[in-house]
């Protein structure tokens, strides 16, 4: 049976969608993006500061269904331009260290919702 995840701790959703949805110990993360849960405001000082956001909107999803960044299995990056990749990768790496590094892909989109730069999102176990 499907489990609903939400927590304040993250953005809650905006439309018709769950922070979350749990399922057979597997976990799927909705799309974040650098929306700071205590203030409903944008972080969009800076790629670094950016990307920081949305990762620790991750985690604190993970965190809610009782998982975490090392049970991550697969990570979905969406970026608006090519050419931050290497700082986006800074700050990626400090939150998947290689000995538990999720399967990955990058790509680069026209736009992502509300005009920021990245979005994130990931598959985990959950058990």
């Amino acid at each position: 049976m499907k489990q609903i995840i939400n927590t304040p701790n993250a953005p809650l959703p905006i439309g018709s969608y769950n922070q979350a949805n749990a399922f057979n110990g597997l976990l799927f993360v909705s799309g974040q993006i650098a929306l700071d849960p205590a203030t409903g405001e944008l972080v969009l000082d800076d790629i670094e500061m950016e990307t920081h956001r949305v990762m620790q909107n991750v985690q604190a999803i993970l965190e809610a269904a009782g998982s975490s960044l090392d049970k991550v299995l697969k990570a979905s990056v969406f970026v608006k331009d090519m050419n931050m990749f290497g700082r986006i990768n800074a700050v990626y790496g400090t939150y998947f260290q290689p000995e538990f590094a999720p399967a990955r892909e990058l790509v680069q989109v026209a736009e992502l919702p509300r005009f920021v730069n990245i979005e994130i999102s990931v598959i985990a176990t959950c058990s």
